[in-house]
């Protein structure tokens, strides 16, 4: 070390600054398959490019450096040209032609995205046997069907060694097992903001939790779906179909199953159920008009129970019509007013997360209009879907300062590296520790960072409240739970070059 920057003849010299929490967790994932647990903003990629320079002195064999979106792909390819000593890095992505990537597989580093390296796997235009190191970036991922799960079988019996990178461990014991078995980990390399090591490197976030009351307007519509939703419910037990009756969407999706074998009577009633659920939630937590454009699609679809929920039901009906009565009042949802106070007076850059798209429209229009630059970024897929080099884009606007705010769905949430953040917003809530943590880790990288939470009272937004939070509790536990099962089951961790040692 000189000048507390990392020395290696395969890194760029003065360019990653030396910390210890990274140089131990990079040690532990050389020796052994490793699931690397470090929250965001504290540097994963880094600890991987510590690790990726080791095996390129060491051994012969490429390196694959998986991640989940093709920009999440893009950053990790410029973070390692830019810090690498080598001139032979590529980035893989379905952008590029079966032509081209034949020539692309050869060089020594490869960034991808999973479905394409799946795919070329499948087609023999590259083997296992070329790498020596797999890294699975946002390994929370390697679940059912993902093409995570693909890629790990397809290295099952080949001498490489594997690295999961992930900013919390799944809040589910059957969920984090079922990774650490596919990815045959040997060991967690866990971290936490607290830990003693790391602490110094954390900034404090300060957290605020802001109630909003919906408008009388949407508190009527709120309750006519609430209306249609127990007329299902009592269709439902009617039919046999044993409910508790707290509109739940997962208990309706785990009944599903159950009707379709056994009891398809109950097909239509159920169908619907899950239908005003979801409407009765975009509402809630997004606002009339989200949940108007809503309708509007669920209505030119032909699944079951639709024609008759549009022409039938004189509850949902009456709250279309209400909703489109308080549209064109301007009646949105509270929370746009408090968006608006929360940004008013920043003096640097926000995140503002919402899960769904409608919404990042309507905030996006209403912050321009409000005199507020905004710049959005979403997913690519479907006919309002960014492509790679148009988020790309945004986000070097946003750093450059073209806008002061990012509004974003899920694709925003996964490491990107937008550093100069100092204020992350919650639009809505999400029930899922990962994500929860992730969105948070976006803010307070350089300096002081704040979290807003907005919660409309009495809906969805302050279930996902408390559920979120319970499973936040739940997933720091799980490393040393995770850390137990792998004693308990070493013989099927130790894989691929562990065996060789």
């Amino acid at each position: 070390m000189s000048d507390n920057f990392v020395e290696h003849k395969y890194i760029k010299k003065s360019s990653i600054e030396h910390r210890d929490y990274q140089d131990n967790l990079a040690k532990q994932a050389i020796s052994e398959n490793c699931l690397i647990v470090l929250p965001t903003g504290l540097g994963k990629t880094t600890v991987a490019l510590h690790v990726i320079a080791e095996f390129i002195s060491r051994r012969k064999g490429g390196v694959l450096f998986l991640a989940p979106t093709r920009v999440l792909a893009h950053q990790h390819y410029e973070f390692l040209k830019n810090n690498l000593l080598i001139d032979d890095v590529a980035l893989i992505t379905g952008e590029d032609l079966l032509a081209k990537r034949k020539k692309m597989w050869v060089n020594s580093v490869i960034c991808a995205t999973p479905e394409i390296a799946k795919n070329d796997l499948d087609r023999q235009i590259v083997s296992p046997e070329q790498f020596s190191l797999v890294i699975f970036d946002e390994a929370h991922r390697t679940v059912g069907d993902y093409a995570y799960s693909g890629i790990a079988e397809r290295f099952a019996n080949a001498d490489v060694r594997i690295i999961g990178m992930t900013a919390t461990l799944p809040s589910e014991k059957q969920k984090a097992e079922e990774m650490i078995r596919i990815l045959k980990i040997a060991s967690i390399a866990q971290r936490t903001e607290e830990s003693p090591d790391v602490s110094p490197y954390v900034q404090q976030t300060d957290t605020q939790w802001i109630m909003v009351e919906l408008p009388p307007e949407m508190k009527e519509i709120q309750s006519l779906i609430k209306a249609a939703i127990d007329s299902r419910y009592k269709d439902l037990r009617r039919m046999g179909v044993g409910l508790t009756g707290g509109r739940s969407m997962s208990e309706l999706l785990r009944v599903r199953e159950y009707v379709l074998r056994q009891n398809r009577g109950a097909a239509k009633p159920l169908f619907t159920a899950i239908r005003l659920i979801h409407a009765l939630n975009v509402l809630e937590s997004h606002g009339v008009t989200s949940f108007l454009r809503f309708c509007e699609r669920t209505r030119e679809k032909k699944g079951v129970g639709i024609r008759d929920l549009f022409e039938n039901d004189l509850n949902f009906g009456k709250a279309i019509r209400l909703a489109k009565e308080a549209q064109a009042k301007g009646i949105e949802h509270s929370k746009m007013q408090k968006l608006h106070e929360v940004l008013k007076g920043i003096s640097g850059k926000a995140l503002v997360f919402t899960s769904y798209r409608d919404s990042v429209d309507i905030i996006h229009k209403k912050l321009n209009e409000m005199g507020i630059p905004a710049g959005f970024l979403i997913g690519k897929a479907g006919e309002t879907g960014l492509k790679q080099k148009k988020q790309i884009e945004t986000i070097q606007k946003f750093r450059d300062g073209e806008y002061k705010v990012l509004i974003a769905t899920r694709v925003g949430e996964e490491g990107l590296d937008i550093s100069e953040v100092n204020l992350v917003v919650f639009f809505d809530n999400v029930p899922s520790s990962i994500r929860y943590v992730q969105r948070k880790g976006r803010t307070g990288r350089k300096d002081f960072g704040r979290l807003v939470v907005l919660i409309a009272k009495d809906t969805t937004d302050e279930t996902y409240y408390w559920i979120g939070k319970r499973k936040v509790t739940a997933a720091k536990s799980m490393g040393d739970k995770m850390t137990k099962y792998l004693e308990k089951d070493t013989p099927q961790a130790k894989a691929g070059l562990d065996s060789f040692f």
